[in-house]
């Protein structure tokens, strides 16, 4: 019998589940659905040493650190010396999420502007990719990417049309899309998962938030990727296998994580 194919949910929160053994039972029910592994994001610099925790605790976590725009007025030359030290962990598989936020300005944009800065650094330092987060700050991200040269990387939960897609796929970065998707008013975004060549798509949740139809209004989990993986294969006309596979090869090309 043919293995069934796995799923990774390349963008998810664990700390936000709380205690160890309430995410093990987030773990566990994202297994029920195929998923066999999960890539937990730090917004701040506790929530890195959080996320480094789990990767040990759980085998299907691995874990990015980073600083989240929001919190980048927080940063100070000891917080990336303690990134640098939490990156060289062996389940550290990215930077991230880090960029820019000119829809809430929790930092000021100069601010987050340096401090995206140091880290695309230190991620070119380390041989890492990144996770970046990008909201109303399309011209700067880009231009900053432009100067500090990240070898690669993935715009996570991807918002934007066509045309930035286009721009982001020609900088060599990857494309992951989130639950958003699902919704009735998914718009431009529908036009883009069609669109995103199978070879730079990623899926994720950004898990507690952006739940997927039929459970918005329920807290999010990586269990519902698979909703995700779903919709995208239905709007690109294909066997959901097939996406399955490629998003899977992507990750372990992406995050130089074997496949499982």
């Amino acid at each position: 019998m043919k293995k069934a194919v796995g799923l990774t949910d390349t963008h998810a929160h664990l700390d936000f589940f709380g205690s160890d053994q309430a995410i093990e039972a987030v773990v566990a029910r994202a297994k029920e659905q195929g998923v066999t592994r999960i890539i937990t994001v730090a917004d701040k610099l506790e929530s890195s040493y959080r996320a480094v925790e789990l990767a040990e605790k759980f085998d299907e976590v691995y874990a990015a650190v980073g600083i989240h725009p929001h919190d980048a007025k927080t940063v100070n030359p000891d917080t990336i010396k303690d990134l640098k030290k939490l990156a060289k962990h062996p389940k550290v598989v990215a930077i991230g999420e880090i960029g820019l936020d000119y829809y809430k300005n929790h930092s000021p944009r100069p601010t987050q502007q340096k401090v995206f800065a140091q880290q695309l650094d230190l991620a070119c330092e380390l041989g890492l990719p990144v996770i970046i987060h990008d909201r109303d700050a399309d011209e700067d991200v880009l231009k900053i990417i432009t100067k500090h040269r990240p070898k690669k990387g993935v715009f996570h939960c991807f918002s934007g049309d066509i045309a930035y897609a286009q721009t982001v796929l020609a900088m060599n970065f990857y494309i992951s899309i989130a639950g958003p998707v699902t919704f009735k008013n998914a718009g431009d975004l529908v036009d883009v998962a069609k669109f995103v060549p199978l070879t730079k798509l990623l899926v994720e949740t950004d898990s507690p938030y952006l739940t997927p139809h039929p459970h918005r209004g329920r807290k999010n989990e990586p269990a519902n990727v698979r909703l995700v993986a779903e919709k995208i294969a239905e709007i690109k006309g294909i066997d959901v296998s097939k996406l399955l596979a490629s998003t899977q090869e992507n990750v372990s090309l992406l995050f130089s994580i074997n496949h499982k």
